[in-house]
């Protein structure tokens, strides 16, 4: 037998021995060698029809999240009573580590009583990493919260205790511009009580939108890693990009964790906060720092006392948007059946043989 004719004959007996379901061999059955995989990120859809992925770019979280920040240790931009420390001292007092569970914590000084208008140590760390646009994805168990009465979610408010409408950040006392959320659990003691949550913030060409989730309504899509904006509602603030391009205005960014005192925003709503006494004389005692006093009056919570000046961060992952151009067909593995490979084993023996 010729070398063409076993060829001709391997073709013609190779789709019983691979199909042996088949009467006829057809492209159809080329789905049994090569099977679709349904584990891809799902396809989403921008305004303009158009398909993109939000692709993982950066994480930090565990032991090497602080390989990717820088520790900020001039004076307080938005010019609190605070000393920002750098890495060998924040490290060596227990500012900023990483406990045995790869929680991530950084906290102010809640140990040293402190005269009346003394800074009080604490820490600022910004990413490496410089970002234009991406989606951020901050799960933590605890985040920083002072003294307040009412945990309603007005983030930004003026000296006069009303709502900053003005986001033009060149604006005289760096106020900033005022959103409300609706629900209580979204900071303060009620965020922390129920195990903290996610915060989340979308920007591309489409604008700029923050979510927040408590820990039992994070959205499953985050928490398997194949996040999907469009499914998680309406967002608790939006910036829309009629008047205010975020291509153009938002540019190069970096990651900021930090605590400060007082300062431009706290030291000014101070009065209006509830909290007694005056802001500098809070910070003079190390204990306002730990103990839950303001919440636990209030609620006679049975929770532990805990820094109420601190981050406990699970993770930060960055999400890249990759558009999609053409048509996209699943990934696949090419997984060839067993009696393919004893058809090509009888034409090697036979080579060999001749």
């Amino acid at each position: 037998m010729h070398l063409h004719e076993l060829f001709c004959l391997l073709f013609a007996i190779a789709p019983t021995l691979a199909f042996p379901n088949k009467g006829n061999f057809g492209w159809g059955s080329l789905s049994q060698l090569w099977p679709q995989n349904s584990n891809l990120h799902d396809l989403a859809t921008n305004a303009n029809g158009s398909d993109f992925l939000w692709l993982p770019q950066d994480e930090y979280s565990g032991k090497t999240f602080f390989d990717g920040f820088i520790f900020y240790n001039e004076s307080d931009p938005t010019h609190g009573t605070v000393t920002y420390v750098n890495q060998t001292y924040a490290f060596d007092n227990k500012l900023a580590y990483v406990d045995d569970n790869g929680t991530v914590i950084m906290k102010g000084d809640d140990t040293t009583w402190l005269p009346e208008g003394e800074n009080r140590s604490s820490v600022r760390v910004s990413s490496i990493a410089q970002y234009n646009t991406g989606l951020f994805i901050l799960d933590v168990n605890r985040a920083p919260w002072g003294c307040e009465t009412n945990y309603t979610g007005t983030l930004v408010q003026g000296s006069n205790g009303t709502a900053n409408l003005n986001c033009d950040g060149n604006l005289p006392g760096n106020a900033g511009c005022g959103i409300t959320e609706w629900s209580k659990a979204s900071y303060g003691p009620f965020f922390d009580e129920q195990g903290g949550g996610v915060f989340a913030m979308k920007w591309d060409e489409t604008g700029i939108a923050v979510y927040s989730f408590y820990r039992s309504a994070i959205p499953n899509d985050i928490t398997i890693n194949s996040p999907d904006p469009s499914n998680w509602g309406v967002p608790v603030a939006a910036l829309a990009p009629d008047s205010c391009d975020p291509l153009t205005f938002f540019v190069n960014h970096s990651i900021i964790f930090d605590i400060t005192f007082c300062g431009d925003w706290a030291g000014n709503s101070y009065a209006t906060s509830g909290c007694p006494g005056s802001c500098s004389t809070v910070l003079m005692d190390p204990s306002n720092f730990v103990v839950w006093a303001v919440f636990k009056a209030l609620s006679s919570s049975s929770l532990p006392d805990i820094q109420n000046a601190s981050w406990s961060i699970n993770s930060l992952k960055v999400y890249r948007k990759q558009a999609i151009v053409g048509t996209v067909s699943p990934a696949v593995a090419l997984q060839v059946p067993l009696h393919w490979i004893s058809s090509l084993v009888v034409l090697a023996i036979y080579l060999a043989w001749s």
